[in-house]
């Protein structure tokens, strides 16, 4: 479904409409905001709400009513009739398993473990809760939990059957980042938001709930060539070509994992060509993941000894970071935000001191462009750099030994 002003963004609509020129310095650029939906249906009537009050907000600016920079606006959601004695009998865990099953089919495999493990964590709490009895004091007190939580606890096996009190009272004094506490309660309230508009429930909203710390992300380290130089000399024998491809193009471990031997493409003289796309063996992160990279000359004379089918058929991107992990520290190199990831950022460094345009890198790392500030119209107008614009930036590419 084609919605004026709106598009969409990892299963959620958005909304964007620039204001008039000459309205601009009151009013800011553009109207921006999330429709809070993944459906097409209930985000076209929110878009039309939010294009009614656009207009309203262009009328009173031309004639000077203007207080401050116009705030998100609140979009209107169905009202169910108070007659109705099912809403808000269901309780919590019904409808989170009946919720996941639904994601399960819409997600990806990391992307859905990820929601799970949030929509476990209010299971968790107020499982046998019916879901209209949920209030602004137990969302705070969810938060507030979250909050508590160590990084290390959900990822250890024996702590998969505790519920969050029991994380909490495991829990360190290392705490999980403010990026990972709002990821959280945007998933939670992305299930609260599906069982008011399925009928479920009466509204509730977590996110009236204040994170008080500021979210940081987490940057990766790059490499040094010392350490590069280290590594491949040490030629880890179960990832030490994964790790190399990795370098030499900046694939995701993901894509490098499950390359097929019928993605790769030979195009003449301008060589082998790896295909970046969803195979039987895995899906892509996003849509701009899929591209064409240039294979260097140093992974185009591995082909031949490497197998038929799947290139690296025992590898996971499991199995790829743990044997990273282990690695790096019996090489003594062990700097905080060191991961198999950084070999991408290392691919990206090195593109960036070879004077490589951020657009150009961004094609071939899968990235969206940040050429111009609207992305979708640059990406609608722009048919890519070519083959042989590839072909010259990964042939720049040098390794430190």
């Amino acid at each position: 479904m084609r919605i004026p002003y709106a598009y969409l963004k990892q299963q959620t609509w958005m909304y964007r409409r620039n204001y008039p020129r000459d309205l601009q310095p009151m009013l800011g650029q553009a109207l921006k905001q999330s429709l809070k939906t993944g459906d097409a249906k209930t985000a076209k009537q929110r878009a039309a709400e939010v294009n009614s009050k656009y207009e309203e907000i262009v009328a009173k600016a031309r004639e000077g009513i203007v207080l401050e920079r116009p705030q998100p606006i609140k979009v209107a959601a169905p009202v169910f009739a108070p007659s109705n004695p099912i809403i808000g009998r269901r309780t919590v865990k019904e409808l989170a398993a009946e919720y996941l099953r639904r994601r399960s089919d819409q997600l990806r495999h990391g992307g859905f473990k990820s929601v799970r493990f949030s929509i476990g964590l209010v299971v968790s709490l107020y499982g046998s809760r019916q879901i209209g009895s949920l209030s602004r004091d137990d969302g705070r007190r969810f938060v507030s939990l979250v909050g508590q939580l160590s990084p290390h606890v959900g990822k250890s096996f024996r702590n998969r059957s505790l519920g969050l009190e029991q994380l909490v009272a495991r829990s360190d004094k290392a705490k999980i980042t403010a990026q990972t506490q709002k990821r959280i309660v945007s998933q939670v309230n992305h299930f609260l938001d599906w069982a008011y508009h399925e009928g479920h429930s009466p509204q509730l909203d977590f996110s009236a709930v204040r994170i008080d710390q500021k979210g940081r992300v987490a940057s990766y380290a790059v490499p040094t060539d010392d350490e590069v130089t280290e590594m491949l000399k040490a030629g880890h024998p179960t990832i030490g070509r994964v790790l190399l491809f990795c370098l030499l193009t900046g694939m995701r471990s993901g894509e490098a994992t499950g390359l097929l031997r019928e993605d790769l493409v030979w195009k003449g003289n301008l060589g082998w060509f790896a295909l970046i796309r969803p195979n039987r063996v895995r899906l892509l992160k996003t849509d701009a993941a899929e591209r064409v990279v240039p294979l260097h000359g140093v992974l185009a004379d591995l082909l031949p000894s490497m197998p038929d089918d799947r290139l690296f058929p025992e590898l996971t991107v499991s199995t790829v970071t743990k044997e990273f992990a282990k690695f790096r520290v019996e090489l003594g190199i062990d700097r905080p935000g060191l991961v198999f990831h950084s070999t991408r950022k290392w691919f990206i460094t090195q593109c960036e001191r070879t004077g490589v345009p951020e657009h150009f890198t961004a094609s071939l790392v899968g990235h969206q462009s940040a050429r111009s500030e609207n992305r979708l119209t640059y990406g609608i107008y722009s048919a890519g750099i070519s083959d042989e614009q590839k072909r010259a930036i990964v042939d720049g590419i040098r390794l430190p030994c």
